[in-house]
This record gives C-alpha cells, sequence and structure tokens, in this order.
C-alpha cells in the first residue's frame, strides 16, 4: 500500500523526501494556521517565531500537497519526518483521509497541532501574526522566508489561501527597508 503524506506548510515547498507523486489535495475538518509558536525552526526561545499548523475547525478545509513516499522509503521517510517535525511534541502525527484533485481518496500522515500544548497560539489575529513573522530569526533561518515561500508555492499550485497572501503582503511592508541611494541623479 502506498504511503502518502500531507504538506501544507514547508513540506509544498521543501519536502525533503523521495517521492513518486505530487497532487493537489484537500484534508476536511482542518486550517492552514499560524497557529504554532516556533522556538526551534524559525524563532527562539527568546524571540519565538511562527510556524504554520493544521487546527481542527468544523466546515473547514485545507488544501495542500500530498505526495506519495517513493516505495521502499517508507520507514526512512517517517524517521525522517518525526525528525523535522516532533521536535518540540506540538504536532500530532495522525493518519487522515484527504481528497486527490484526480478523484482519489488517500490516507495521508498529516501533522496537526496539538491545541492543548504550550506552543498553540491558534487566538492570534492577522496583524499580530505579521509582527511576529516579521520580526523572528530561528535555526532554519527568519520567520520570513518560511511564510513567502509557502505563500508562493501555494500560488504556484494555484491554491488560494487569503490569509497567507495577505500576511505574505503585510511582512513585506513591515520589513521593507528604503531603498538605497544609489548616487544616481536624476
Amino acid at each position: 500500500m502506498t504511503m502518502w503524506v500531507f504538506g501544507y506548510g514547508s513540506l509544498l515547498w521543501y519536502p525533503g523526501f523521495e517521492y513518486e507523486e505530487r497532487v493537489i489535495a484537500q484534508l476536511d475538518g482542518w486550517h492552514r494556521s499560524f497557529c504554532m509558536s516556533s522556538i526551534h525552526h524559525r524563532g527562539t526561545v527568546e524571540t519565538p517565531g511562527l510556524v504554520l499548523a493544521l487546527d481542527a475547525s468544523e466546515g473547514a478545509h485545507c488544501q495542500g500537497l500530498a505526495l506519495s513516499v517513493r516505495e521502499g522509503y517508507e520507514a526512512e521517510t517517517l524517521e525522517y519526518l518525526r525528525a523535522r517535525e516532533l521536535v518540540s511534541s506540538a504536532y500530532l502525527e495522525t493518519a487522515l483521509p484527504v481528497d486527490l484533485a484526480d478523484g482519489r481518496r488517500v490516507e495521508a500522515v498529516t501533522f496537526v497541532i496539538d491545541p492543548h500544548h504550550v506552543q498553540y497560539c491558534g487566538a492570534l489575529d492577522l496583524e499580530r501574526q505579521a509582527h511576529i513573522i516579521a520580526g523572528a530569526v530561528g535555526g532554519r533561518g527568519p520567520n520570513t522566508e518560511y511564510l513567502h515561500n509557502t505563500a508562493s508555492h501555494l500560488r504556484e499550485w494555484g491554491i488560494e489561501d487569503a490569509d497567507l497572501d495577505w500576511l505574505s503582503e503585510r511582512v513585506r511592508a513591515l520589513t521593507a527597508a528604503p531603498a538605497p541611494d544609489m548616487g544616481v541623479s536624476r
């Protein structure tokens, strides 16, 4: 049986494992949200950033990518994903049904937020999220890079996410520096 992984954040642009297929997919009952405080990858304990997680919500849905793991790489892939995603145990590993754009329904390994974990911060409004993301840097780089990469890859796949688009624009405005004077006269 083929192992599938559902990607909704950095797995869109950096899966880090061997896959055979990458298909647009929808997961019902969950929404993509910057609801997890990041103290490792995109922030620090002193200046936490935010990363995406799937937050349960009745009637919600999240579009992302389902990736089928290359045959023979299942155990290696799970080991890699667990080391990457479960670093602070704020995510819960689960298998959930996702609907693929081509009509198939598969069960996919999915990492969702534990709403009882100390890093859960689902009540932040978008403006507060933008300010946090604009100023945080962690072990894997700036929080802004994570946001912009995810938003741009969603657009490349034709997946709409109004909140991420707004956040990406707002963070660009918050982090914009005046153009340097190049000594060119007009």
